[in-house]
Order: C-alpha cells, then sequence, then structure tokens
C-alpha cells in the first residue's frame, strides 16, 4: 500500500471548511486576474508638488555623477567661503527625525517635511559630526569622478578610526542624500547584497543576461546597482534599499501582483509596511523606494486558528513585541486600513505570534503544498 500523502491528507491542518487545493490553473486564477487588472488600470503616479500641500515637504531625485558632483562642490565651496571669512563653517541638514516625517494618504506614503538642523564644526556637540560628513563629501567626491561603486561597507573601512561605527558613516549618507537633493544610490553608494530572485524571472544586469530559473533553488542575490538593470520578462508567478529598489522595479515595469509572506508578528508587519508606505530612516527618498499595494499574504494572526497552527508553535509576545503592535496600531497608515487594524488587534489581544516555519509543524511541504496554494487560489489576501 502506497503511503504517499495525497492533496487532500495534508490539508488535514486547515480549518478552511470544505476547501481543497485544486489544480494549478485554478490556484493561480485569480492571481491572474488581479494581474491583469493591475495591467489594464492605467497607473496614475501622483507627486508631491501635484498636491498643492499648505507645508513644504522635501523629495530626492536621481542625479547622474556630474550632477552629484556640482552639488558637492557648491557645499565645499559654501564652506571654504565662510572659513575664509572668519566665520568658520556649518553645514545645512535636513531633519530626519520622526517630527519632521508624515504620512501623506494621497501618495500613500511616508514623507520627510522641510525643518533644516545645522551641523557647525566649531561646536563640541557636532564638531565630529561636521568632520565626518566633510570626510564623506570628500569620498563620494572620488566615487563620482571615477564612476565607480562601493558598498556601505566599502566605505566605512576606508576611515574606521574616524567612523568608529558603521552606523555613523550610514546614518550620514542618508544625511547627505538629503542635504544634495538626490537619491542614496546617485551617491555611487549601495548597500550589500541581501534579497534573492527566485523563480520564472529573466533581466540583464549591467549587459549580462540573467535567467533565475538557472540558477538552483539558492535564487539570484538582488544587484546592488539596480539602476544597471534591465527587466526583460516575468511569467506568471515570478530590507535592505536594494530590495525594495528592485521590487519597485519589478512591480512598475512588469506590472504584476506583488504579494508578500511574512511572519505573523509585529517585526513581520514592519518589514511589510516598510516595503509598502517607506521607513523614517529614509522618508526622502519613499517616492523611489516603496511599492505601492502590496497585498498582504500571510502568514496574518487570523490564520494562527483557521489552520489549526499548534500551541507549541505559537509565540509569547515579548513587551517589545507589544510595544511595537501598540506603535503600529498608531501609525495613519495602518489606521486607513480596517483589514490592518483587524489583522493587529487580534494579534494584540490574543498576545500571540508565530513564524513561517510553524507550518512546517504539518510536514517540511505544507507551505508549498497546501497553505500558499489555499491562500492563492481563495484570493485569501488584504
Amino acid at each position: 500500500m502506497s503511503t504517499k500523502k495525497s492533496k487532500t491528507d495534508l490539508g488535514a491542518g486547515s480549518n478552511m471548511p470544505n476547501k481543497k487545493v485544486k489544480d494549478a490553473e485554478a490556484v493561480m486564477k485569480k492571481v491572474r486576474d488581479l494581474g491583469r487588472l493591475l495591467k489594464d488600470s492605467p497607473e496614475v503616479e501622483r507627486t508631491l508638488a501635484e498636491l498643492n500641500l499648505s507645508y513644504a515637504c522635501r523629495e530626492v531625485v536621481d542625479k547622474n555623477a556630474a550632477d552629484v558632483l556640482d552639488e558637492i562642490e557648491a557645499a565645499l565651496y559654501q564652506a571654504a567661503t565662510s572659513i575664509l571669512q572668519g566665520e568658520g563653517f556649518t553645514y545645512d541638514i535636513p531633519s530626519r527625525s520622526k517630527i519632521n516625517q508624515m504620512y501623506v494618504p494621497e501618495l500613500d506614503r511616508i514623507v520627510l517635511k522641510e525643518q533644516i538642523g545645522k551641523r557647525p564644526f566649531a561646536n563640541t556637540h557636532t564638531c565630529r559630526k561636521a568632520t565626518i560628513t566633510t570626510r564623506i563629501l570628500g569620498l563620494v567626491h572620488q566615487l563620482c569622478i571615477k564612476r565607480i561603486h562601493v558598498t556601505k561597507r566599502d566605505l566605512f573601512y576606508t576611515d574606521v578610526k574616524l567612523f568608529e561605527d558603521q552606523r555613523e558613516s550610514d546614518g550620514t549618507l542618508d544625511d547627505l542624500a538629503c542635504m544634495l537633493g538626490c537619491t542614496r544610490s546617485s551617491l555611487h553608494v549601495v548597500a550589500s547584497e541581501k534579497g534573492v530572485v527566485v523563480g520564472r524571472l529573466a533581466f540583464e544586469e549591467d549587459g549580462d543576461n540573467i535567467d533565475c530559473q538557472r540558477m538552483g533553488v539558492g535564487g539570484k542575490a538582488i544587484p546592488p546597482n539596480v539602476d544597471k538593470v534591465v527587466l526583460e520578462e516575468a511569467k506568471d508567478d515570478a530590507q535592505d534599499s536594494t530590495s525594495k529598489l528592485f521590487l519597485r522595479k519589478l512591480k512598475t515595469t512588469l506590472k504584476i501582483p506583488v504579494l508578500a509572506l511574512v511572519d505573523s508578528d509585529p517585526y513581520g508587519l514592519k518589514i511589510l509596511s516598510v516595503y509598502m508606505k517607506g521607513s523614517m530612516n529614509m522618508s526622502y527618498d519613499s517616492s523611489n523606494l516603496t511599492t505601492p499595494d502590496i497585498k498582504w499574504l500571510g502568514v496574518r494572526p487570523s490564520d494562527l486558528d483557521r489552520f489549526n497552527i499548534p500551541e507549541q508553535c505559537r509565540l509569547p509576545m515579548t513587551e517589545e513585541d507589544l510595544k511595537t503592535g501598540k506603535r503600529l496600531l498608531e501609525e495613519d497608515f495602518v489606521k486607513a486600513n480596517p483589514d490592518w487594524v483587524a489583522e493587529l488587534e487580534l494579534m494584540m489581544k490574543t498576545k500571540e505570534k508565530a513564524e513561517i516555519q510553524a507550518l512546517s509543524s504539518f510536514g517540511f511541504q505544507y507551505l508549498t503544498h497546501v497553505y500558499l496554494p489555499l491562500k492563492l487560489q481563495e484570493g485569501d489576501w488584504i
């Protein structure tokens, strides 16, 4: 007698009434319908300038190396002139603090307001920060002249004694992008490769043809220099800024649906919200880094009971989890989505969380053979 499990056997853990995994065509039908809707609906992307808001906001744009060089040299010329006049020098740095950020419903993302902070060299509190700013301006100037790209880690190691901690050089890079009015990638400094692409996607990377189907189960690392990527094709089912840039390019170029699978905890939802609405850290570049209308497929708090996730696979939320969940419920972009509010409130009420791996309690293939097919088949996303 065969011991091989059927699809209906694999679904034993699910509490979705009378739902069976159907054939591949039926599983993908609602996803394809969503894809057709995206392609048939003209995507009108509004800008801050069009909104005529009563308050000023700051956004950056992609700039070529020559334009970035002009901006850097203008900033350094201004500093040199101020020194020669006996006044020392200071940098005007846009504030990236939470108080200087806001959610704009019309754009459905977080943006940076216009508050400016001073960073004088002749001040004991800001002297070191002004020195780091000057040093990184010089390094970026070299990169733009040579037309080369380096990683943030490479940049840090050019002057470890001055920077001391990579967070110092990373944060100053973001400050400079704001100050110069350009995206961080325009500074020729990229994030290290973190995300991977798996599935039926082909693209051109700096002249090389990449077919992700030939990359095995490990996938292809997302190129750090996304502006050199040309997307060619994606078939039906195809936290770092590089991944965000790539995802946005994928959706806007190919007009395909984006569905997210994250852990059922406040941190998982926080990651999803950053991809959709932008992060506080890089709110100045939200127009380039956010992907609108990502669907939250799972794992959602309501799935824990619907799919009978065992108690031993559910974890109690920590105090930090509860604080993060509470902060998310206070965010304007969360309040704007009643389905998100309902899921978060359920999580806060049960004080339970679960990782994607909790689904493996029903078998190692339950995620790919049952959970995901059922969710896609029923169009069960928000």
